[in-house]
C-alpha cells in the first residue's frame, strides 16, 4: 500500500508536468538545496565504502552475538517501520530506488541508530529499550536516520574534506569519520564520531535531517507529534552528559521548538496516510 501511494504521488507530478499544467506547490517541509560540496565525490564511491563497512559492523557484531536474528521481535518490528517509510523516501533521492536497503539491530547499551549512505540502518537496543520508544517515535528516529542518507550529509562533509584538505580520493579515515562508524564496533569510536564534526555544520544538518524525516514519518502514517515526546525523552537521558545521538546536535528544546512550528506542514500528510492503513 505505501509504495502504492508513493508511485500514485509521483504519477501524478509527471502527469502535470507532461500536459504543461502548472505543479502545485510541493505539500511537506521546506529545506534548502543539496550541498555543492557533495558533487566533489563520486556518490558511488561512497555508498561502497558504506556497503563494506555495514558489512564488516555486521560481522562483528556477529561475533560477539550482538547481532539480533531475523526473528527477532525488535528486528521484525524495525523492518517493518522501515518497509513502510522507505516509499516515501524516493522523491527525496532518485538513487535510493536502486539502494539495497538494510535494517539490522545491535545490542549495546548506547542510545543510538544511523543510515548509512546506500540505506543501510543500524539501531541499537539501548534506544529502544532506555527510551521505550512507541512505533511513532522509532518512525521519527528511522525518518531522521535515513534522511541523512537521503540528503547525502556524509558525502557533502567527505567533499568539504576533499575541498579543504585537497585530497583526491576518499580515505577510509575519512570515510569512518564521516559516518561515525568504525568497522571494529568498539564503543569507544562509536562515542567519538559524531565529535568529528564541526558543530555549526553539524547542528544544520540534524535540523534539516529532523524536518525531512519528519515527513517522511507523516507520509507513512505515524503520528509526528511524537517528535516532541521523542526529544523529551532524549532530554531525560541526558543527565547532565549527552548520549552520542545527541552529541553534537541542536538541544532538545530547540529541535521540540522546530519540529512544532513545522507541525502544521505534515499533519495533514499524516492525517490522510492514517485514514487508509
Amino acid at each position: 500500500m505505501y509504495f502504492k501511494r508513493a508511485l500514485l504521488y509521483l504519477v501524478l507530478i509527471s502527469a502535470c508536468v507532461m500536459a504543461g499544467a502548472p505543479l502545485l506547490a510541493r505539500e511537506g517541509v521546506e529545506v534548502g538545496k543539496e550541498s555543492a560540496f557533495a558533487n566533489l565525490v563520486p556518490a558511488a564511491e561512497v555508498e561502497q565504502s558504506a556497503r563494506q563497512q555495514y558489512a564488516q559492523m555486521l560481522k562483528e557484531a556477529a561475533s560477539k552475538n550482538a547481532l539480533g536474528p531475523d526473528d527477532h521481535p525488535q528486528v521484525q518490528r524495525l523492518r517493518r517501520i522501515a518497509k513502510e517509510l522507505i516509499p516515501f523516501a524516493l522523491q527525496w533521492n532518485p538513487r535510493a530506488k536502486d539502494w539495497a536497503w538494510e535494517v539490522n539491530l545491535i545490542g549495546s547499551n548506547q542510545i543510538n541508530a544511523f543510515c548509512m549512505p546506500g540505506g543501510k540502518i543500524v539501531f541499537y537496543t539501548g534506544i529502544l529499550n532506555q527510551l521505550k520508544l512507541t512505533d511513532d517515535e522509532v518512525a521519527m528516529v528511522m525518518g531522521h536516520e535515513i534522511a541523512h542518507a537521503l540528503r547525502e550529509h556524509a558525502r557533502e562533509r567527505m567533499g568539504k574534506s576533499v575541498a579543504t584538505d585537497g585530497l583526491a580520493r576518499i580515505g577510509s579515515t575519512i570515510a569512518a569519520a564521516a559516518f561515525g562508524i568504525n568497522p571494529n564496533l568498539t564503543d569507544f569510536v562509536a562515542r567519538q564520531g559524531a565529535n568529528l564534526l564541526t558543530l555549526k555544520f553539524s547542528r544544520d544538518d540534524e535540523t534539516e535531517a529532523d524536518l525531512v524525516g519528519m515527513e517522511l514519518a507523516a507520509r507513512a502514517g505515524y503520528n509526528p507529534e511524537s517528535g516532541v515526546s521523542l526529544w523529551q525523552k532524549m532530554s531525560e537521558a541526558n543527565k547532565g552528559a549527552p548520549p552520542q545521538w545527541l552529541s553534537t546536535h541542536p538541544s532538545g528544546n530547540s529541535r521540540i521548538h522546530e519540529i512544532q512550528a513545522n507541525l502544521p506542514k505534515v499533519m495533514p500528510l499524516y492525517e490522510r496516510a492514517k485514514a487508509v492503513r
